[in-house]
């Protein structure tokens, strides 16, 4: 098994599954083009009533305890205590065995009630919400079966898993839609709803896969330590599973947490927008700006930073088994580094270039000065994610959920406030969502530095600050120049795109902000963007 620097591990899983994160949202943007055409609104909806429920037994069912064996398989792989985390992983699919099954059928028999009851509306759903149930028991295995495979540090597995997962998906979606669709709206939707099941099968099998090849690397590799340590051998299976729900259990309420924040949403913006003046019509068409056009764009801009979050987890928590401060802390700091590297730039593109993104890609011109709020949040949640990570890797769990808490609660004074106010309206609730990820993110960066000293590099703010100006004003002018010549707003917009990032790399790199050390942390990409700067003479050779 090739060795790989720590400082690199991290860095090269969270491009592994960023490429596959991007890869994984067009194969999904291209399904609901085709899924729409053929079940329609109707059908779209009636898959849509049965969808959260799913969504929540499966986030209740998980129960987080794939973040919890990926901190605990890392500190057991850390200390060579092979046979402890090859244990682990077996009670923990145990539990995973009994959660599956109870959600399953917990889901499968209340769907009858949940219609009789009306949190379903539409009687049809009932169909697609049975279809559904089953899911939810293999996928508990496959977040398990991640979990232990990030704890190793190896994040191939889920990338590779989550790509076929989602082509069978997607495959299975169409194919039993289009089959079903002459039986009538409800067969259809159902036939949707299997999609969930194929894929995560699929994406099990895919899995079972890498299990395999990760135990003939074990018995290559670690051979001599396969014997279970006297710690290991004496350590009752109840203290285990203490573990595990002491790590798992605040990364489930925080999960929660994100469905709980978007049902506040729902039940208190449009109102405030109403007393803002707007009739329930047009407060209905901007809720639907800010959480269905402009909240999935900060959440692309961010895919980097949230597959950073996962990476860095069991790298922070293998340099924490051994004691290794020094690691955690350039690990740290490597990651705000790259959050803020991605991240402001992404901020200057959606903001400077809110209307004409709008637009282009949602021909909803009147979504711009929502899109162009929410682009505060890209920061602020890039922030958020890693430092979230930094402290799951520490062990310290329950901090990020507190703290979500506190941001919900101010997030929603914020809605209520902003929201009604006439000056304001979508974008009062669109700066109370800034206010929600940097308040949490803030307090996550405090209890950082409480436990580990580690403070913000506020020069390398600064360049990052700096680069992301000149990059604002080159956007700006070339949008504006461009649109003025020739009125091709999709040339105008990517040009200004292309044209920024060029100037923000370079000014970056001239003013001392991008270092040749960090660069060559980044696999793949980084070799080649140092030699371009050797030869720009940026970089000396």
């Amino acid at each position: 098994m090739a060795e790989t620097k720590p400082s690199e591990k991290f860095l090269k899983g969270t491009m592994i599954l960023t490429v596959a994160s991007f890869v994984v949202k067009i194969i999904g943007s291209l399904n609901w083009i085709f899924v729409s055409r053929i079940l329609g609104g109707e059908g779209i909806g009636i898959y849509q009533y049965a969808f959260p429920v799913y969504f929540f037994a499966m986030t209740v069912s998980q129960a987080g305890v794939p973040v919890a064996i990926s901190i605990i398989t890392a500190e057991r792989v850390a200390l060579h205590d092979i046979y402890g985390a090859k244990r682990v992983f077996r009670i923990s699919m145990l539990l995973m065995l009994f959660t599956g099954i109870f959600f399953s059928v917990l889901t499968y028999f209340s769907a009858q009630w949940l219609i009789d009851w009306q949190f379903i509306r539409d009687p049809r759903a009932y169909m697609a919400v049975v279809a559904l149930s089953p899911t939810i028991f293999f996928v508990t295995f496959l977040a398990s079966s991640r979990g232990y495979l990030q704890g190793w540090q190896r994040m191939t597995p889920t990338a590779v898993s989550q790509i076929v997962e989602q082509i069978f998906r997607v495959i299975t979606m169409i194919v039993l839609a289009d089959l079903l669709l002459p039986w009538g709206l409800d067969y259809a939707a159902a036939g949707a709803s299997l999609g969930a099941l194929a894929g995560a099968v699929t994406g099990l099998i895919v899995l079972v896969y890498f299990h395999i090849k990760l135990n003939r690397d074990i018995e290559r590799t670690y051979g001599a330590d396969l014997k279970p340590s006297p710690e290991s051998a004496k350590e009752p299976t109840t203290s285990i599973i203490k573990r595990i729900f002491k790590l798992a259990l605040p990364v489930s309420a925080a999960s929660i947490m994100l469905p709980v924040v978007s049902n506040l949403d729902l039940m208190i913006v449009p109102q405030r927008l109403e007393v803002a003046g707007y009739s329930v019509r047009q407060a209905t068409e901007l809720f639907g700006y800010l959480t269905g056009m402009a909240v999935p764009l900060v959440n692309l801009a961010t895919i980097l930073t949230a597959s950073l979050a996962v990476s860095i987890v069991p790298a922070i928590s293998e340099a924490r088994a051994l004691k290794d401060t020094a690691r955690i802390f350039r690990q740290t700091a490597a990651a705000v580094r790259i959050s803020n590297f991605v991240c402001f730039p992404a901020f200057v593109i959606v903001f400077f270039l809110a209307t004409p993104i709008a637009s282009l890609i949602y021909n909803a011109p009147g979504a711009g000065p929502a899109v162009m709020i929410s682009a505060v949040s890209i920061i602020l949640l890039g922030l958020h994610q890693v430092s979230t990570g930094v402290l799951q890797g520490l062990g310290h769990t329950t901090i990020p959920m507190v703290n979500m808490i506190l941001a919900a609660a101010a997030k929603v004074a914020l809605n209520w406030t902003l929201t009604a106010m006439p000056a304001l309206g979508i974008m009062g609730a669109a700066w109370a969502t800034a206010a929600d990820m940097g308040v949490a993110a803030f307090i996550n960066l405090y209890f950082i530095w409480k436990y580990i000293g580690y403070k913000m590099e506020l020069g390398q703010l600064f360049k990052t600050i700096c680069a992301a100006g000149v990059m604002a004003l080159v956007v700006k002018f070339f949008y504006d120049f461009t649109m003025a010549q020739w009125q091709i707003e999709i040339i105008s917009t990517f040009g200004a795109i292309g044209a920024g990032c060029v100037v923000y790399v370079a000014t970056l790199a001239l003013i001392g902000g991008l270092l040749e050390e960090d660069m060559a942390r980044i696999p793949m990409i980084g070799r080649f963007g140092i030699k371009i700067f050797r030869k720009l003479g940026i970089f000396k050779s």
